[in-house]
């Protein structure tokens, strides 16, 4: 049997691709779902009887203890988080509270009964909110909008903390927007690309939408967990900024993805200003030079590839919901 690894979120978009990724170099994987709710093993189809599942609520210390000692995994990959992001603070304490227990007790866990174990936080690109620099990389200050940004803030000094003062092997990846078919319907790209098949097969006409000049720095999840294992394979622990260091706006996204079928998408979007975020004036570009020169690392899949593969995906899915 090869490494340990334990993912929490596995069910999720990263938590999936990264899942299938250790499968393939021989990992055993274990991964943590929340006991209280039930979980959509569909991202997890292809390699369900390959992985064991947990059901651990993650702001039960006892319990994330229990696991910690008792697997001692080589690796840990914190993904879960509450992560669609509001910029009201209406439910601040919803997205806190688990974002940073979750990632205290891991780590608190780790030092005292799994030395060797290595971390992986997911940070974000949320951490620099409204960035006075035009591209940000490891060093640019943090400036987050959100209770989300703020917690990941949080997260990120907790595994920096743990790793100067314990030794542990602890970083953190700045993550930024990055899609795929496996993407939440909640999440403007999924969205577009999910009623898009809908409009196509003439079950649906208009989607709704906010801002579409607002610009985000996509990528690909397939390529970013690869990124994710590269950063618990160097010989010290380090952080980074993972991202494409290109901007598309929703604008973009669009045009491609109506164009896969020949489609005019002015014909069928109605723009609602309800739909309006104050994060539309913030634009996060990666600079991710330190992540190409240490981890031999750089995205694969362009954007108008992500943007045609969720196309097909939710295309295919119509049919067979049909």
């Amino acid at each position: 049997m090869g490494k340990i690894a334990l993912i929490t979120g596995i069910s999720g978009q990263d938590g999936s691709y990264l899942a299938e990724l250790l499968i393939k170099k021989k990992y055993k994987v274990y991964g943590i779902c929340s006991p209280y709710k039930k979980v959509n093993f569909e991202n997890l189809k292809n390699i369900r009887k390959k992985i064991v599942i947990k059901k651990i609520d993650i702001n039960n210390y006892s319990k994330i203890k229990e696991i910690i000692k008792n697997l001692k995994p080589a690796e840990v990959y914190h993904l879960a988080a509450q992560s669609f992001i509001n910029y009201k603070f209406e439910d601040e304490f919803f997205k806190l509270n688990p974002n940073i227990n979750g990632t205290h007790y891991l780590l608190s866990a780790i030092k005292n009964f799994s030395t060797k174990t290595k971390f992986y936080f997911a940070a974000s690109s949320e951490i620099f909110g409204n960035s006075a620099k035009k591209k940000q990389d490891e060093n640019t200050k943090f400036n987050p909008r959100s209770a989300y940004g703020i917690s990941k803030v949080t997260g990120y000094h907790l595994t920096k903390n743990y790793r100067e003062a314990y030794g542990i092997f602890a970083c953190s990846g700045i993550l930024y927007n990055h899609e795929s078919p496996r993407r939440n319907k909640n999440f403007v790209t999924r969205k577009i690309t999910h009623n898009l098949a809908k409009i196509y097969r003439n079950k649906k006409h208009k989607i709704f939408l906010g801002n579409i000049n607002s610009k985000r720095d996509w990528g690909h999840a397939k390529d970013y967990v690869v990124a994710m294992w590269k950063m618990l394979q160097q010989n010290k622990p380090q952080d980074f900024v993972i991202g494409t260091g290109k901007l598309h706006s929703v604008k973009d996204f669009l045009k491609i993805a109506f164009g896969y079928f020949g489609l005019d998408y002015r014909k069928f979007i109605i723009i609602d200003k309800k739909l309006y975020r104050k994060n539309d004036k913030y634009i996060l570009r990666a600079n991710i030079n330190k992540a190409t020169k240490i981890l031999k690392w750089k995205p694969k899949i362009n954007f108008k590839s992500l943007v045609n593969e969720m196309v097909i995906n939710d295309m295919n899915l119509a049919y067979k919901q049909s």
